[in-house]
């Protein structure tokens, strides 16, 4: 009779075991939940949504549930008096760590990210004390990390009333509990325990594989390029955050080691400053089907509409962008590696350093990529080589170091930078935030709101969306304005400016209807004309015009031959007159030997040439 009875009741002691870790760590388990739970209500990234409807992650609670129970089965594992160190450390290690990720919540309006903890690396000890004595004040029990520090006081508390409660039980005579009704307990909140286990797995299994996935990825690239998609992983807590920052810095570590060792393939044997004054000016998110040079009926580019019609401005009708990302846009642009080589982009030198060998004085000025710490994993993709100290120093003789509301900022950064009149020529980069979502904020909405959703007829359209097509089409109406003075700045000189979009942009032309850009989706030509097809033309100074007639008259010749952005650099150094081993012809759009039938391939994938046949 006993052994049958043993033989009933085991079957719940098994499954009561289910129960185990949370028994064994309860204090644990409740407060980092309470911890968690916190952080996700209170930390909606990026903060600005939070005015625009966005919640938090819907799945919070049950993935929560999920990872703490499997950190409470590995401490059950440990001996119990190794366990309570462990336990301490952890406790340090996340309260720390959801103290910092709230603040730089509350004071940058961004959670945890790659750029933060890069500054972080660069930041000397002298820079972290006035940091420190800058930001830290009081105030902060005010806001949202106050919060965290009334959860870390309660858990203290508790903590002390439990040993009391321990010492007093210890001195008290207590009825015996009957271990048959602590079993069946047990049994059934190991039944809980299982269904909620079972159901967290069922609900946030997705999010796994793409936490998985993201943290497999070989380059920054591949790791931007997943966080496009819609199925992206949702780093919904501060540790995961602290991990992926990491991670990025890791990735973006390896290929700045490898440009650094490309740097040394830079060879220079002669140059005879061709066009003493190159200006390259780099737009953003600017649809050419939405520019008077390509036809379109609004006047959203008067200034380029007048220079190409006295000549000075020749547009390009067939260019495209090797991506609809702007850091694959700028690696492409910057480095001498074109798609389709052998090795990755940070394989080959980057072009602004071979003209600051040859003797250019190279001058960047961006209006993007400067590390800030709200910084998307996008402009960190985009700029981490640009800002890696070493690297900066080797392809610019000057640079700015704060962003501009508007891009006549930008200009007026230019005009207040060092200039080298001992050096025989002169290469500018301007990197403008041009049409870069969100539109109304690219412009002075009180002198350059030119164009109202009234003046759309277009009734396939919301009213909404007529607005927003007006606030970007107001929004290239200002960067028309901003290329005209750049062409003023050089007239006088001996000087060509070239200009190029990073992307285009999606802007409610053809279904779906929708603004932005369809990152997850499939290339085809009616994807590839609205976000890669790209306006770029080159301007000529008077006296680049009449010094030379003959280039004036290749890139006239040239204004029809198909071209990706990757090619550029080939076609700055022969601007520069530069000579070294690592140019080449068929890649320079004015040459007779351009290859015209290259294959421009669209995200690694897709051949453009291809496309537009179909």
């Amino acid at each position: 009779m006993r052994s049958k009875q043993r033989f009933q009741i085991n079957p719940l002691k098994w499954i009561g075991w289910l129960f185990s870790p949370i028994e064994k760590n309860g204090a644990f388990f409740v407060f980092m939940f309470a911890l968690g739970w916190l952080c996700t209500q209170l930390e909606i990234m990026p903060y600005y949504l939070r005015d625009r409807g966005a919640k938090p992650y819907e799945l919070s609670a049950q993935e929560l549930f999920l990872d703490l129970y499997a950190v409470c089965v590995v401490l059950t594992l440990i001996p119990r008096k190794i366990r309570i160190f462990v336990k301490a450390l952890l406790y340090i290690f996340l309260y720390g760590l959801a103290i910092v990720d709230m603040y730089c919540y509350v004071r940058f309006e961004s959670t945890l990210t790659p750029t933060m903890l890069m500054l972080v690396s660069e930041t000397r000890q002298q820079e972290a004390l006035e940091f420190l004595t800058g930001y830290l004040s009081w105030d902060i029990i005010k806001t949202n990390v106050g919060w965290i520090l009334l959860l870390i006081l309660v858990h203290l508390v508790w903590t002390n009333l439990r040993h009391l409660l321990v010492k007093m039980r210890q001195r008290m005579i207590l009825p015996k509990v009957n271990t048959g009704f602590v079993t069946v307990l047990k049994a059934a909140l190991g039944c809980l325990v299982g269904w909620m286990l079972y159901s967290a797995v069922n609900q946030t299994w997705d999010n796994k594989v793409a936490m998985h996935r993201l943290f497999t990825y070989e380059t920054i690239g591949q790791v931007e390029h997943e966080l496009t998609k819609k199925d992206q992983a949702q780093l919904y807590i501060p540790v995961y955050r602290l991990a992926f920052g990491i991670y990025a810095n890791n990735l973006a570590s390896k290929q700045v080691v490898q440009l650094k060792e490309a740097s040394q393939l830079v060879q220079v044997d002669c140059c005879n400053y061709r066009v003493p004054n190159i200006v390259l000016v780099i737009g953003e998110s600017y649809n050419k089907h939405h520019s008077q040079l390509y036809g379109y009926e609004k006047q959203t580019t008067p200034y380029q509409k007048a220079m190409a019609e006295e000549g000075s401005l020749i547009p390009f009708t067939d260019v495209v962008a090797s991506w609809n990302l702007t850091s694959f846009v700028f690696k492409h642009i910057l480095s001498l590696y074109a798609v389709g080589d052998s090795g990755e982009w940070c394989d080959k030198p980057l072009f602004p350093e071979v003209f600051r060998k040859a003797g250019y004085h190279v001058t960047f000025v961006t209006n993007q990529f400067l590390p800030k710490a709200k910084e998307a994993v996008y402009d960190f993709s985009g700029g981490f080589f640009l800002n890696d100290p070493e690297l900066s120093k080797r392809q610019f003789d000057v640079r700015n170091t704060e962003t501009y509301r508007f891009d006549d900022g930008v200009l007026k950064a230019y005009d207040a930078l060092p200039k080298d009149t001992t050096k025989k020529g002169e290469l500018v980069i301007l990197h403008l935030m041009g049409s870069h979502v969100d539109y109304r904020a690219r412009y002075p909405r009180n002198t350059f709101t030119h164009f109202t959703p009234l003046m759309y007829d277009r009734p396939d359209l919301t009213d909404k969306q007529k607005r927003i097509l007006a606030e970007y089409d107001n929004s290239l109406l200002y960067n028309d304005s901003i290329l005209f003075a750049v062409t003023k700045r050089f007239e006088d000189k001996d000087a060509v400016v070239i200009y190029m979009p990073d992307h285009a942009e999606e802007i409610f032309d053809g279904k779906p209807y929708m603004y932005g850009r369809m990152h997850g989706a499939n290339i085809d030509y009616r994807l590839a004309r609205n976000e890669m097809e790209i306006l770029f033309w080159i301007w000529g100074s008077p006296k680049y015009i009449e010094n030379h007639p003959y280039g004036w008259q290749a890139i006239q010749n040239a204004k029809d031959r198909p071209m990706m952005t990757d090619a550029l650099p080939h076609l700055l150094l022969y601007l520069g007159g530069i000579s070294t081993p690592l140019y080449r012809k068929d890649l320079n759009i004015i040459s007779p030997d351009y290859n015209e039938k290259r294959p421009r391939i669209l995200k690694g994938v897709t051949d453009y040439n291809q496309l537009k046949k179909k």
